[in-house]
């Protein structure tokens, strides 16, 4: 027969423990759950910003620096390469156009010079000989000219006189047919030798012609070289200021070497660097601004140098009206480049909440300002002061723009 086996209950103290476990559990959770993100943080309200939320105009612009330099710079290259053997001014001098800046020595070139200078004196003399040849020619074929008429004309008196004494059988055949053929032969003389000098009237304008042409071009390669030598001394293009001068005597300078430049001081512009985020909203016409003792200035973009060095692109800026007068070149200046026209506009000021909430949300005071809500909002465009707020907010709200650094996950401030 079967015998029933009794069930052991817990002991006492086993539930106990359990029990307590348990609660331990759910206190655990608790203070988990409380300590969460809807948990409230107390702050100090003298250690936070506030900032009311209001109606303005905006405009879109960013922070860029740029470089006073001059309107115009002209390069100073060695047109020829030689010594420096003089040097007449010093860096940062005052320039007039045409003074002197340094000189080079180049003895290839002088003597070349010297050689092109021979051989147009030689040409010249030679021309002289040719011309005196030509005209002693010349004067030989008028004086034979001369003869070759004088005996046409006596060929024509004693035929014309043989012709009149034959009809009157004074003379006979003989003597007459002898005069007729002189004279016939010296009517082609004539013709001949009036061929002849006038061919070599042709000739001789060809060959004095030639001549002519043949000095000129030595002429003109004589200056192209003395203009040469005459680079050797380095003069400035236009007025202005001499820099970047950094020959010195005995430095050997070859052709094409940058010596220095001319700044014209009849103006300044402003190089300016952007990053290249912005090339596609950059064009020229666009204005910025910039305050120089006390006053604030305008500058027009005139040239977009698209070319992207190191995540940055420059362009040149000129004063759109008047220009300070105490700026000097290589000054750096703070500018505000406007990206968009002025419109009205929901604003905030700018501040260290935006690091932490990428503008996706804010701290927003409830009525009484004792409070602050994280609210949800949208921010669309910014300039150096404001946010531009498309949605979340309206005017005359007050928000926290302080860094949301210590506040972590909290939901809600309690401001004392």
């Amino acid at each position: 027969m079967d015998v029933p086996i009794e069930k052991k209950r817990f002991p006492k103290s086993k539930i106990i423990l359990i029990a307590g476990s348990v609660l331990a559990i759910l206190l655990i959770i608790f203070m988990i759950t409380t300590a969460g993100g809807s948990s409230r943080l107390n702050v100090d309200a003298e250690r936070v910003s506030i900032s009311e939320v209001k109606q303005g105009v905006f405009q879109e612009n960013i922070p860029v620096s740029g470089i006073v330099l001059p309107i115009t710079t002209i390069y100073l290259d060695a047109l020829e390469g030689g010594r420096v053997e003089e040097k007449f001014v010093e860096d940062g001098a005052i320039m007039k156009k045409g003074e002197p800046i340094l000189r080079l020595s180049n003895t290839d070139l002088e003597l070349s010079l010297v050689n092109q200078e021979t051989s147009v004196y030689n040409l010249l003399t030679q021309m002289q000989i040719s011309q005196n040849a030509a005209r002693q020619n010349t004067i030989n074929r008028l004086n034979q000219m001369t003869d070759v008429d004088n005996a046409l004309v006596e060929a024509e008196r004693v035929y014309q006189l043989n012709k009149k004494l034959y009809k009157a059988d004074a003379i006979g055949r003989q003597e007459y047919q002898e005069s007729e053929n002189n004279y016939n032969y010296q009517k082609k003389r004539k013709v001949l030798a009036d061929q002849i000098l006038k061919q070599d009237s042709i000739s001789t304008k060809e060959e004095l012609q030639q001549a002519k042409n043949s000095y000129l071009r030595t002429q003109n390669a004589l200056k192209l070289m003395r203009k040469k030598v005459g680079d050797l001394v380095v003069r400035a293009p236009v007025d202005g200021q001499l820099t970047s001068l950094d020959s010195e005597i005995g430095q050997s300078i070859n052709k094409g070497d940058r010596l220095g430049q001319i700044d014209v001081l009849s103006g300044f512009k402003v190089r300016v660097d952007i990053d290249e985020h912005y090339i596609s909203r950059i064009y020229v016409g666009q204005v910025g601004t910039f305050t120089f003792n006390n006053n604030s200035y305008n500058l027009i973009i005139k040239k977009v140098y698209t070319q992207v060095n190191n995540g940055r692109f420059q362009v040149d800026m000129q004063f759109e009206k008047e220009m300070p007068k105490e700026i000097r070149r290589g000054q750096s200046l703070q500018i505000r480049l406007a990206l968009s026209a002025e419109k009205q506009a929901l604003l905030i000021p700018k501040g260290g909440f935006f690091q932490q909430t990428g503008g996706n949300w804010i701290f927003k005071l409830d009525d009484d300002g004792s409070t602050a809500y994280k609210t949800e909002i949208q921010l669309g465009s910014q300039n150096t002061e404001y946010y531009e707020v498309l949605n979340g907010l309206t005017a005359g709200d007050k928000v926290i723009t302080s860094s949301y650094d210590n506040y972590g996950d909290k939901q809600e401030l309690i401001l004392k």
